[in-house]
């Protein structure tokens, strides 16, 4: 089992009495919440990462109702706000051709079309317009939006990252 984790939901709050947990989905697939019957809570701040068995699962509104065994009061839900819902790497969903997740990105190597080092992947940082990479090498970071007019290609077996940066984005 790998190491790595994917992050599909964080849990918002306590719902109700009974230990319910209210989770907002981080996946384009909240649906897969109702196949699942384990999975990881993560503790970021500590770095714990909890195995619970999920007995109840229900849609509300764009939030998913999460059961957890042995959970079975509003401040054992409570206590349980600000974790991450995890999977393992290896049960992410597959993804069609071309596609990917942004932690496939991180340790890639960034290069500009004509061939310019920049450094490499180190993280993903969410906006509301689009994420943005952090591309750091030993002197200095940078922040590329991952939209298709900076990013020329994508190719995650060479490792590789391909911009074309507009005038004075590496320059900031």
């Amino acid at each position: 089992m790998s190491e790595r984790l994917v992050v599909i939901g964080a849990i918002a709050r306590a719902h109700g009495l009974s230990g319910e947990v209210r989770v907002t989905p981080m996946t384009d697939h909240p649906e897969r919440f109702g196949r699942l019957r384990e999975c990881l809570l993560w503790d970021t701040a500590r770095d714990r990462r909890e195995q619970h068995r999920i007995t109840a699962v229900r849609r509300q509104g764009t939030a998913v109702l999460v059961t957890l065994e042995g959970c079975d009061s509003a401040e054992a839900a409570t206590a349980l706000v600000g974790r991450l819902v995890a999977l393992p790497e290896d049960d992410a969903l597959p993804l069609a051709p071309g596609h990917f997740y942004p932690w496939q990105l991180e340790g890639c190597r960034v290069v500009t079309e004509d061939g310019r080092e920049v450094g490499r992947v180190t993280g993903i940082e969410r906006s509301p317009a689009q994420d943005l990479w952090v591309v750091a090498d030993e002197a200095r970071e940078h922040l590329i939006p991952a939209v298709p007019e900076i990013v020329s290609e994508v190719d995650l077996e060479a490792r590789r990252v391909v911009i074309r940066p507009p005038e004075g984005l590496l320059d900031l």
